[in-house]
């Protein structure tokens, strides 16, 4: 008799090995194992194994976290090392209002918000309607007959409670918020007799907590819901018995409240009068916005989970290397984070010793703000080591742009445009994929040439030329030293210097447009730097208006600027900027510290050439002309007018 092959757990192969098994005994010889009754026990007993198999597979999965796949076995597994998935978190916008309280006699002294909702935008977003709430009152003085309400940070969502009371008689008792898209940041808690209640704290770990601190804890458990629990009187306030348990909560939308920038006023303003509270009716004014609705996120993924649960239980809530820092700062202090670089000091030319520098791309825009800064430092102590201090650096993009030329052969495409509208596209999509637009990143050039050579039947082959650049912004109007590192190394096209490209912009003393370029040293590895001005974009005759302004290092891939004067720029996004390109020693290019890499297919060409040859236009290849992909090209940015011109 065969040995059964037990490792097949597809139902075919299963049953397919039974019936080997049974052919192989004398007694069923010749037996008809499809056409019989037989057949149905077979098949049954398959299915009974493949669905033992399957259940056994799945509870061996399960038990790992990087290969567990149910959320709630996902979420136990986090626990055990002292992880907490971050909840859907509520957008957060700002508003301003005033309340004129001159028909109301007599005059109030102060008026109170009341907790719960405040502002709706009424559709207007979308066609969706959403709810903005506060969890506590906010009051303010009446002075001259108005009360202003300046910046109230209002959150997205409707504000709930529910009410407990502990007994010691229940020693299974629970405290369940029955809802889905609770933001745990949100939770407000109350705890104690009627007369007198406490408030309690959110703490996420045991550092400083005695037996009299009023803290709760809180964790995820099946659904998506959480569980709030409280101290055992070793670590943290134990609930006595017939203890009221007051606990506000706000349910949310999480990210698709983000951008809400109208509001409507829906709450509930108060003012005390005798003994009596009294609704202000009227007097209210409309509603400024002060900051649109942002940083609502999603519940955190079972993806993210498996990321950074095992990387925060290595750092062992304490930042002490690169690490550390990129593990607790998307996990615990700035969920928004999509991308972050961590890198020390001592790796800067000169070193900076004593510091940690850190750079974010946040899920919405481009920079943070200089507030989100600050807290993001602040929140940083408690984990950061004495004596180091965190730099939060603005996010510097590295650009890749690209000039092809697309050969194709005209019997199989109907047109040039199509054929560069499939190409563009193509890159559009390598543009936007999560092997770019983070640190780190690299631009793979071989892999750029076969998406092209892909992309179409038609396509037969490429010439591409990689370009870098970085966007410079500019103090206008007053002197500034300027220095801007690319990260990788220049390549040198041209010894008589034009290497580097800049966008026009205008200095002090001058009235017209200048360009900033380069020459080499005889050493090759660094070069100076001059202005230069020409009649037209596409001039060839360039002159120079002033030398030595700055250096170049090409092997590091730096430009600097001496301090200098300038009025006017390129405008993006508002800011005045100077772009800066040149071409890369590598066409491999990198995203090193900083430096947050994105193919900008915007300023990129993607020219279609017939291929005279396939196409059998020039089958001897007689008037073949191929395209160089080592030319210097344009004097200036955006231009292709190539020059041989010395700058010396």
């Amino acid at each position: 008799m065969p040995l059964v092959n037990f490792s097949n757990l597809d139902f075919d192969q299963v049953k397919t090995t039974l019936k080997d098994y049974l052919r192989a005994n004398s007694k069923f010889t010749d037996y008809d194992f499809d056409g019989s009754n037989l057949s149905t026990i077979i098949d049954l007993l398959a299915y009974n194994t493949y669905i033992t198999s399957y259940n056994a597979n799945m509870v061996s999965n399960e038990v790992f976290i990087d290969s567990a796949t149910l959320r709630e076995n996902v979420v136990s597994l986090a626990r055990n090392i002292g992880y907490l998935p971050r909840s859907r978190t509520a957008s957060r916008a700002s508003v301003s209002f005033f309340v004129n309280t001159s028909n109301i006699t007599p005059r109030p002294s102060t008026i109170t918000l009341q907790p719960g909702p405040v502002a709706s935008t009424s559709g207007s977003f979308g066609g969706q309607s959403y709810i903005f709430s506060i969890l506590e009152p906010i009051t303010r003085p009446v002075i001259d007959g108005i009360a202003q309400f300046n910046d109230i940070v209002l959150y997205e969502g409707t504000l709930l409670t529910q009410n407990y009371t502990y007994t010691s008689q229940n020693p299974n008792q629970r405290f369940v918020l029955p809802n889905i898209g609770v933001d745990t940041t949100l939770i407000n808690i109350k705890a104690g007799t009627t007369n007198q209640k406490f408030k309690y704290s959110y703490q996420d770990n045991l550092f400083e907590i005695d037996k009299d601190s009023k803290v709760f804890y809180v964790q995820e458990i099946e659904d998506e819901r959480y569980e709030i629990f409280f101290g055992d009187g070793v670590f943290g306030r134990k609930l006595q018995e017939g203890e009221e348990i007051n606990v506000k909560y706000i349910v949310s939308n999480g990210e698709m409240a983000n951008g809400v920038n109208q509001f409507t006023f829906s709450g509930r303003l108060t003012y005390i009068q005798g003994s009596g509270v009294h609704n202000v009716a009227s007097g209210i004014s409309l509603l400024t916005t002060g900051s649109s609705g942002s940083g609502g996120e999603e519940i955190e993924g079972v993806d993210s989970i498996k990321k950074f649960a095992p990387r925060v239980y290595a750092s062992q809530n304490r930042a002490l290397t690169a690490n550390d820092y990129e593990s607790l700062v998307p996990a615990k202090i700035y969920p928004e984070t999509e991308s972050i670089s961590v890198f020390g000091g001592e790796e800067l030319v000169p070193p900076q010793y004593g510091k940690v520098f850190i750079s974010i791309k946040p899920r919405f825009g481009d920079f943070l703000p200089n507030l989100v800064k600050e807290q993001i430092k602040l929140k940083l102590k408690k984990y950061a080591v004495a004596g180091i201090v965190p730099e939060i650096l603005d996010l510097k993009y590295l650009y890749v742009e690209i000039d092809s030329k697309i050969y194709y052969n005209s019997n199989l495409v109907g047109n040039a445009e199509e054929v560069s509208s499939i190409v563009s596209n193509n890159a559009a999509r390598y543009a936007d994929s999560t092997e770019l637009n983070k640190y780190g990143a690299r631009f793979k050039y071989s892999k750029f040439l076969n998406i092209i050579d892909q992309s179409h039947e038609s396509v037969t082959s490429n010439i591409t030329t990689v370009q870098i650049r970085r966007d410079l912004r500019l103090v206008t109007n007053s002197f500034a030293e300027y220095s801007v590192g690319f990260g990788n190394a220049f390549y040198i096209k041209n010894m008589n210097g034009y290497n580097i490209k800049s966008s026009a912009f205008k200095v002090s003393g001058l009235d017209y447009n200048v360009y900033l370029s380069d020459v080499p040293d005889t050493n090759l590895e660094t070069g100076t730097l001059f202005l230069f001005s020409v009649p037209n974009a596409n001039s060839t005759s360039p002159t120079v208006i002033r030398r030595n302004v700055g250096y170049i290092n090409y092997t590091k891939g730096i430009v600097t600027l001496n301090p200098i004067n300038i009025t006017s720029g390129k405008l993006k996004d508002g800011q005045a900027i100077l772009e800066i390109s040149a071409c890369p020693k590598s066409n491999d290019v990198i995203g090193l510290q900083d430096l947050y890499l994105q193919l900008d297919t915007s300023n990129s060409k993607f020219e279609p050439i017939v291929d005279e040859i396939s196409s059998g236009l020039d089958p001897a290849a007689s008037n073949y002309i191929v395209t160089s992909s080592y030319q210097n090209g344009a004097l200036v940015r955006g231009e292709t007018t190539t020059s041989t011109t010395s700058a010396y």
